[in-house]
């Protein structure tokens, strides 16, 4: 049997996310998508992030004291306030404080004195922090397995050489975990993730991109440059990989992050719906039969998408495979909420081509989620190769 029940702690970090994304989210996506640029590191925004507790890793150091070691929150619980986040903003959610998307690989994979290294400043947080995972190359995005940055033993330690680019919050990031190969002939069995600190030689060219939408976190691109990094940096250690095991770890994280990106994909086509619904009725559109015709596409449509992602993360919960509701989840979700979007712009019509309307913002904001972590067309690939026995 599914259930997607949540307690009731659960259900009042809702309720607070939601009075959060009211309250600071939404004005600070609107800020920044006016500006045309990512909240500045010294924004007060991140400051009152901090100071709510937030920016902070889920580890609980090495030696937990017994009141430290509750049970972790369901992909459930987080999927819903995903939706709700990305109801308020989702670029804004890309640009908080944190450990980020590598958090998972590190908890799955990391040494002990890795944990404590990296995740250590994320417990409790002196300033904002943000650390990121870079995967994506100019030549290599959905085709993960692709990657030409590559990593070559020297002595004790490791050289980089590559160049990464779209990787959230690069730039800023204490420490970046790096993707790269050992040998592209060898394709997914010779790839690893390494540590490479803010400020190491080598490191730089960091270009913010310009985008259409989601300006409130910075997509950067960056080079590697002979990175010398020492041995202890490789994700793990050596002893941790069997075949395939890095490209493993990077795609564990990402079969568990697709079906949050359906989510936070589901809660911008409910801000599209609310919003539609909302000109309707001051507009007394209401009454027209192609309105509501409209409307009622919309809503069935979105709810639709949140049971496919809440099966996806709750099949996580279980510790059962969800390759399949995972890529169906990113996939289908991203899609609905595009047609959400601009089912909503061809209602508020002329309104919406004057660049200052919420839903105008939303149909730019989306697109995105049909590329980060897989474009929707890899999304479908994954499903029929495993509908039809194909290897991945």
């Amino acid at each position: 049997m599914i259930e997607f029940a949540i307690d009731e702690s659960a259900r009042r970090k809702i309720e607070a996310t939601r009075e959060l994304g009211e309250k600071e989210f939404r004005p600070a996506g609107l800020e920044a998508d006016r500006n045309g640029a990512p909240i500045p590191v010294g924004h007060a925004f991140f400051d009152r992030c901090i100071e709510r507790g937030e920016g902070r890793t889920r580890w609980r150091g090495l030696n937990p004291s017994p009141g430290d070691a509750s049970k972790p929150q369901s992909l459930v619980t987080t999927a819903l306030q995903a939706e709700e986040l990305a109801y308020w903003d989702r670029g804004v959610i890309n640009s908080t404080p944190g450990p980020g998307l590598p958090e998972g690989n590190v908890l799955a994979m990391g040494t002990d004195e890795q944990k404590e290294k990296y995740l250590g400043p994320f417990l409790e947080p002196d300033r904002p922090r943000w650390a990121c995972f870079a995967m994506t190359e100019p030549s290599a995005g959905s085709d993960a397995a692709a990657i030409k940055t590559t990593a070559r033993k020297d002595g004790e330690g490791w050289i980089l050489n590559g160049a990464k680019c779209f990787i959230g919050g690069a730039s800023r990031a204490d420490w970046i975990l790096v993707q790269a190969t050992l040998d592209a002939s060898k394709g997914r069995e010779a790839q690893r993730a390494f540590f490479v600190e803010q400020g190491t030689e080598g490191l730089g060219g960091f270009k913010i991109e310009r985008k259409m939408g989601l300006k409130a976190y910075e997509s950067t691109s960056f080079t590697l440059d002979d990175v010398r990094v020492p041995a202890e940096n490789l994700l793990g250690g050596e002893a941790r990989y069997e075949r395939k095991a890095g490209f493993k770890a990077a795609l564990q994280t990402f079969n568990a992050g697709r079906p949050i990106i359906g989510a936070n994909a589901v809660g911008m086509a409910r801000a599209a719906l609310d919003e539609a619904i909302r000109f309707a009725r001051d507009h007394d559109l209401l009454k027209r039969d192609r309105v509501r015709d409209r409307i009622e596409t919309m809503a069935r449509k979105v709810r639709k998408s949140r049971f496919i992602c809440l099966r996806a993360v709750w099949l996580a919960d279980q510790q059962r495979t969800n390759i399949v509701e995972a890529s169906m989840a990113k996939a289908m979700a991203a899609q609905i909420a595009q047609e959400a979007t601009a089912l909503g712009l061809e209602l508020v019509g002329s309104v919406g081509g004057r660049g200052d309307h919420l839903i105008e913002k939303l149909y730019r904001d989306v697109k995105a989620m049909d590329i980060v972590e897989g474009t929707g067309q890899i999304q479908r690939m994954i499903i029929a190769r495993k509908l039809v026995g194909l290897p991945r």
